[in-house]
């Protein structure tokens, strides 16, 4: 599935309250998310207007592994599969 390309990182980050995470702090251009739903985990995301393909290729690997599902799942569940 395609990675959705037009999406900020403010965008990205709302789109991970889906799965339970919640901004804790901002250093600079950075906001680092927190949620403790099966278990706590941190990501930090940029918060630029574009992120690039591989950054965001990072979070969600990160974030799927945390939650134990694939990619492609992730892709669709907070970000309703936009390409």
């Amino acid at each position: 599935m395609k990675l959705p390309r037009d999406l900020s990182g403010d965008e990205r980050a709302q789109a991970l309250a889906v799965l339970g995470y919640s901004p804790s702090r901002q250093t600079g251009s950075h906001v680092r998310l927190i949620t403790i739903v099966e278990g706590e985990h941190h990501v930090t995301i940029p918060r630029h207007r574009a992120l690039r393909v591989g950054t965001f290729g990072q979070l969600l690997t990160e974030v799927a592994t945390h939650f134990r599902i694939t990619r492609t799942h992730l892709i669709e569940r907070p970000f309703g599969g936009q390409s």
